[in-house]
């Protein structure tokens, strides 16, 4: 059985309690329990399982990201080195059996100055946003309206 049927039939059994011979009722309810139990093993085996995977993959992604940015960085800086030596040189195309590079104007782009000059049309307008930090504290000593503490559970594996 998996866990949904498991759980359908202890509240089944649950239900029929009353019509039951008691000793057949612990009966049915420690298999259905030690089942349970069974199966909660068996689920935290996976879910530890899932959780390193996670972590792997979280680590690798991690190791990825720096290296990505490492191999960009040096584009960057070569491209830089390579734009600085044909400037310098006043080459502006270089032309090659597999390559060809060249300086070409990029687009226009805006540079801000000092922000505090610019008019307040050009700045776009935002929401507020609930710093939900700040109300919890403030929750814990005392009433807000429209906001209340929530305490949950949840399964934790050790």
């Amino acid at each position: 059985m998996n866990l949904y049927e498991l759980k359908a039939s202890y509240q089944a059994l649950l239900e029929r309690a009353e019509d039951l011979d008691p000793t057949a009722f612990h009966d049915t309810l420690d298999a259905i329990t030690d089942a349970i139990e069974d199966k909660a093993i068996g689920y935290a085996s996976v879910i530890q399982q899932f959780k390193a995977d996670s972590k792997a993959l979280s680590d690798e992604i991690k190791r990825l990201t720096e290296r990505k940015q490492s191999i960009e960085k040096r584009i960057s800086i070569m491209q830089e080195s390579l734009q600085d030596a044909m400037e310098e040189s006043n080459v502006d195309k270089i032309k090659s059996a597999k390559f060809t590079v060249w300086l070409q104007n990029n687009p226009v782009s805006v540079k801000v100055t000092d922000e505090r000059l610019i008019p307040k049309g050009f700045y776009i307008p935002q929401e507020p946003k609930l710093d939900k930090k700040a109300l919890k504290e403030e929750l814990q000593h005392g009433d807000i309206p429209g906001a209340e503490l929530e305490q949950t559970r949840g399964v934790r594996i050790r």
